[in-house]
């Protein structure tokens, strides 16, 4: 068996693939085409090739460009296979050739493209899957827009649609990610020495796609994305070795929230913070505690804290811990943090002398290689807004309580014995009991009954008569010790009784605190299972959580069912009972989200026929009037020619022929249009793409206006090449979107049709300067039959639009409405150049 090779490395001589292991995905990553992805992927290929590595180009696309067809000289390559779809040929990766052939390395280009109905995927990257699961390592390449959690943001900034992308996970499953990269100037300058694209393309791309705006923000999106990866790489790296010492490769600064008035400062500090490193991260967290510190949190306040700290770019998180110093610093650590924020202590001089050090001075002295920052505000040193109670006894008291049941009654002792004629006996043994209350609301039940003890021994003995001697035969005194001994063992009893309601009450906090917090995210819409799958191991400071269709066999894991057959499993450390129950309503949580995806799914297969129901309901009620008009109008026309009681003129005859003629015509289109629409919804539109020049299409189009249809101006026709598509239906949308445009010009204006090149694509304006359409209302321009909601149905059944862009996505081309400068609206044709 030969040994596992790394996506960078080399095998053996001789080739041969090792079953037993799955094959190791390496990706090229780019800002943009032309960066020089599949020339690296090649002088890769030659490389492993010459080293003796069974290498074959299983797919790879050049674009006639002379250094990458250089590239392929002395490599084996794969045949294609060929595919109709809609009368066209197309060439596709041939997946069975490379799995018969089984290489140990195939190098596949595009990993976000579309395949050619008639193979076994509809994607290339599921093509590249089947090979990993073979055993064949693969080399691949995509750009940055082609990701699908960038497709808004790269449309956004380019203004140009993305029609294929792959997910994010499969790029990110990748062994080894290679980022090919390239400063904006320097693209532009092997773009203008045509070393991208045919000469006739340069000038468009440079002036739209290619800009030097675009060029940049894509190259920011692509180092930022990659540089999240390797993040990722890091961090399981760190997990893995048992890592826990911070590593400052970016930075991260965590803020502490505690539901306090404080926050918004605290988080807008921290956000300062960050953006003074280029990628800094800003994560919030709230520490939903057990031990009884959250007095002053304001569910309310987090709420909004969390939605300030989302708005700013970072993420917000929620951790239980029964010590805040020590979950607050492990998540820090967790998360690799450079930089803590914390707010001053709220508490008074008074308050801070009593109770010790506070937990900013115990993160300070635990952070370790962690910065703390700590920002005052206007709560600062105002003391705590409502009265804190200690929920539990910390060591400090554990240690007190005792030390003070025998310092306090000696203290006391030599402090009466120098008023022994001032006050009577009465007065001192108050006094002691005083005392030992004292001691018994600091350090409980022992230190109550060593203070009770000592008290009494001295009040007898300084006190009582005869002072100087124990005298415990005497009634007074039992008395006083045994009054002592209650009232001390009584009190004790109400501390301890109050401190373990006090635990009850703060886990019963923490809980709905942290409870509300998930409610509030899926209430908000954080309704994906692995987020909520993150925020349970989160929460419960676990290493993992996962759904499984079985219980798992390891005894060490937390389970809990989901519904029949779907269990939650947590992995990590063992839960106390206490903390289970939370993590039933989680799993609830969870439980509702899984019924909600399937409902979801069965919905999603329930609209098509919805769809279907609709178009059928809209098409018989819209087509009565529509076929009845141009068929009243026909027949009456024919009805009066054929009639022998009225003898008509010439110019009579030929007014009632042209009627006819004219209405035969209507219906004729819109059965046309009925038909059409009906195939496209059927998914039987049969297509015969071929390279089409516009002035092959226009004359027809513009012949099928009716004759009192304003003028079109033709410009630019001649500047663009052919496009790929089927004449007769680009004929019919270009006629669709001229007589749209005709209806809403006003009269004296013209319709302008103009053309131009972008990428690889041609672009056909249709222009007027009619109305105009608010963006709101766009969308439903595209919707058969809308008419039937906005207006009656003289004006035609509201097919024009939608079959336009139906036959235009047939074609594998967009059609999007725009604004015209000055008034009016644009639709925008782009379709594949040939």
């Amino acid at each position: 068996m030969e040994p596992d090779v790394p996506p960078g490395g080399d095998a053996p001589p001789g080739g041969g693939v090792p079953p037993e292991r799955p094959g190791r995905l390496k990706v090229y990553l780019g800002a943009a085409p032309g960066v020089g992805k599949t020339y690296r992927m090649l002088d890769e290929a030659r490389r492993r090739a010459d080293r003796g590595t069974d290498v074959v180009v299983a797919y790879v696309e050049c674009h006639k460009r002379p250094h990458t067809l250089a590239g392929l000289a002395g490599l084996e390559v794969l045949p294609r296979v060929q595919r109709t779809y809609r009368g066209g040929e197309f060439e596709e990766m041939d997946l069975d050739a490379v799995l018969e052939r089984r290489p140990r390395v195939a190098v596949v280009d595009e990993l976000a493209h579309s395949n050619i109905p008639g193979g076994r995927h509809a994607k290339r990257w599921q093509d590249i899957e089947e090979l990993l699961a073979a055993g064949i390592d693969v080399v691949t390449a995509v750009n940055i827009q082609h990701l699908e959690s960038l497709k808004d943001v790269v449309e956004k900034i380019t203004r140009v649609p993305q029609q294929e992308n792959v997910p994010d996970e499969v790029v990110r499953r990748a062994h080894e990610i290679e980022l090919v990269d390239m400063p904006a100037p320097a693209l532009r300058r092997r773009m203008a020495h045509g070393n991208i694209y045919a000469p006739e393309k340069v000038d468009a791309a440079l002036a739209n796609y290619f800009r030097v705006g675009n060029l940049t923000a894509l190259r920011e999106l692509a180092l930022l994305w990659v540089a999240d990866s390797v993040d990722d790489a890091l961090q399981k790296y760190r997990s893995e070795h048992g890592i826990d010492r911070v590593w400052e490769t970016r930075e991260r600064v965590v803020v502490a929230l505690t539901g306090g008035p404080e926050g918004e400062t605290l988080i807008r500090r921290a956000a300062r913070i960050a953006d003074r490193s280029v990628g800094g991260d800003l994560l919030a967290v709230h520490i939903a505690r057990s031990d009884g510190l959250a007095a002053g949190s304001s569910p309310a306040a987090l709420v909004r804290q969390r939605a300030l700290v989302e708005s700013l770019g970072g993420s917000y998180h929620s951790v239980v811990g029964d010590s805040v110093p020590t979950a607050l610093l492990e998540f820090a650590r967790a998360e690799n943090a450079t930089q803590l924020v914390l707010g001053t202590s709220s508490r008074g001089r008074l308050e801070r002398f009593v109770t010790g050090r506070g937990i900013g001075e115990t993160i300070v002295a635990l952070s370790g290689d962690i910065d703390v920052h700590m920002v005052t505000h206007e709560r600062a040193g105002r003391g705590r807004q409502l009265p804190s109670r200690r929920r539990t006894l910390s060591t400090r008291r554990l240690i007190a309580g005792p030390v003070a049941g025998l310092v306090l009654p000696v203290l006391l002792t030599l402090l009466l014995d120098g008023t022994r004629d001032t006050l009577n006996l009465t007065s001192e043994a108050l006094l002691f009991l005083l005392a030992v209350v004292a001691v018994a609301c600091v350090g409980g039940v022992v230190s109550a009954v060593v203070a009770s003890v000592t008290a009494s021994l001295l009040l007898n003995y300084w006190f009582m008569p005869p002072v100087g001697q124990f005298t415990f035969g005497d009634v007074n005194s039992v008395l006083a010790t045994v009054v002592f001994a209650v009232v001390a063992g009584t009190v004790a009893a109400v501390v301890d009784r109050s401190l373990r309601l006090s635990r009850r009450s703060a886990r019963a906090t923490a809980e709905a605190e942290t409870l509300s917090s998930l409610a509030g995210s899926i209430v908000r819409g954080d309704r994906a299972i692995p987020a909520l799958l993150e925020r349970t191991r989160e929460t419960f400071g676990m290493d993992s959580a996962e759904l499984t269709s079985a219980p798992v066999t390891d005894t060490a894991a937390v389970q809990m069912p989901i519904g029949e057959e779907t269990h939650l499993v947590l992995r990590g450390r063992s839960l106390p009972s206490s903390e289970r129950k939370v993590l039933a309503a989680f799993a609830a949580h969870v439980t509702v989200a899984v019924e909600r995806a399937q409902l979801a799914e069965a919905a999603a297969e329930i609209e098509p026929v919805r769809a279907a129901d609709r178009m059928r309901t809209a098409l018989l009620a819209a087509v009565s009037h529509d076929l009845r008009t141009p068929l009243a109008a026909g027949w009456a026309a024919i009805a009066s020619l054929r009639s022998r009681d009225v003898d008509f003129t010439d110019e009579d005859r030929d007014e009632l022929l042209a009627t006819a003629d004219e209405s035969m015509a209507r219906l004729g289109r819109l059965i046309d249009n009925l038909l059409d629409m009906s195939r496209l919804q059927a998914g039987a539109l049969n297509l015969s793409l071929r390279a089409t020049a516009l002035e092959e299409v226009l004359p027809m189009a513009l012949d099928s206006l009716p004759p009192e249809s304003p003028a079109t101006d033709v410009q630019c026709l001649d500047t663009v090449p052919a496009v790929l598509a089927d004449p007769p239906l680009l004929e019919r949308v270009v006629a669709n979107l001229l007589s749209n445009a005709a209806r809403h010009t006003p009269r004296g204006e013209t319709v302008l049709l103009t053309a131009s090149t972008l990428d690889d694509r041609v672009e056909v304006r249709v222009i007027d300067r009619g109305p105009g359409l608010p963006p709101e209302d766009r969308e439903r321009a595209f919707v058969p039959f809308q008419r039937l909601g906005d207006t009656d149905n003289t004006t035609g059944v509201g097919l024009g639009l939608a079959l336009a862009r139906g036959l235009t996505e047939a074609m594998s081309g967009t059609l999007t409405p725009e604004d015209t400068p000055g008034g009016g609206l644009t639709m925008v044709l782009s379709l594949p150049a040939a």
